[in-house]
């Protein structure tokens, strides 16, 4: 990647693209989500992996409705003043796990500054109602920041014990003031640094996002910062803009940098690193988890016969 800040470039390069989704498990996916009255971040943040995913029915559901209280630059749902927080929700997000037959499964939701307590308690909700409803499955929840709020809400929804917490740096903090002016970047990585001190066992997830003009040498040290905080897991994937609105992409990056990343994140000791220009937080978060848990087995084997 450049240093300096090359022109924007419009036309997506081979390693972007992907087809069009058309399966029938699609259709189907889709279907059961507009039956249950559930958001996902797949449809309101266009992600480019929703062919792929759906088809092999993995959706990841977005709690709390979907407008929300911020407007970044860099993302696609709405902004405005959101509607009341459904009490149904935690109930029909576990129908969805149960009728899906998820082994794994992503919840985000959109930011809801309204709230007194953010929205922390409809997580707690969600957890408890999948829980109950297929308690085999494994819970992995990307939330906002909690504004204001956090110290309370990473509490309550640490007790009711998700098996990963995923809350998104997204960017280097210079660009914070552009590109994510409602949040604040040590605010962001205290509440990942929160989570760890409450419970060390539980896994902890980040990601990033390349090709806003970030600078190498600001992606490793959010890694160091990262890693100071105590974050498992780092995912970097490439920045799309999803309309002329939003921030403009300053560099397609290639996959060989990527594949520069993730060697100097591994080397800086993440438990896992995924890397890619499709890389989003939920992407293969199934089959990520089963690594993330198979690489901490083997970190902690290889401490014991050290000792």
């Amino acid at each position: 990647m450049n240093e300096s800040t090359p022109l924007r470039i419009a036309r997506k390069p081979e390693w972007l693209r992907v087809r069009a989704p058309t399966s029938s498990a699609f259709r189907e996916t889709k279907a059961l989500m507009r039956r249950l009255g559930l958001h996902t971040v797949c449809e309101e943040a266009a992600c480019p992996n929703i062919g792929e995913c759906w088809q092999q029915r993995h959706a990841t559901v977005m709690i709390l409705g979907d407008t929300c209280t911020r407007a970044c630059a860099f993302c696609n749902v709405k902004t405005g003043m959101p509607g009341p927080v459904d009490p149904l929700e935690p109930v029909h997000v576990a129908e969805a796990a149960a009728e899906l037959g998820l082994s794994h499964i992503v919840v985000t939701s959109v930011d809801r500054d309204d709230l007194p307590d953010g929205g922390a308690s409809q997580f707690v909700k969600v957890i408890e109602a999948i829980r109950a409803r297929s308690p085999s499955t494994t819970i992995e929840i990307l939330t906002p920041d909690f504004r204001n709020k956090a110290d309370a809400a990473v509490e309550a929804i640490v007790a009711a014990r998700p098996d990963v917490y995923n809350h998104n740096l997204e960017t280097v903090p210079r660009l914070y003031p552009t590109i994510r002016p409602g949040a604040r970047y040590y605010h962001s990585l205290r509440l990942l640094e929160r989570v760890k001190t409450l419970d060390p066992s539980l896994f902890t997830k980040s990601g990033l996002m390349v090709g806003l003009g970030e600078q190498r040498l600001e992606m490793h040290q959010v890694m160091d910062d990262m890693r100071s905080a105590g974050v498992d897991f780092l995912t970097i994937g490439q920045y799309l803009q999803p309309t002329p609105r939003h921030a403009p992409v300053v560099e397609f990056v290639p996959p060989a940098t990527f594949a520069a990343y993730r060697t100097v994140a591994e080397a800086k000791g993440f438990l896992l690193v995924a890397a890619s220009p499709l890389t989003r937080s939920s992407h293969h978060a199934g089959e990520d988890f089963a690594r993330l848990k198979a690489a901490r087995e083997a970190r902690l084997a290889r401490a014991k016969a050290l000792a």
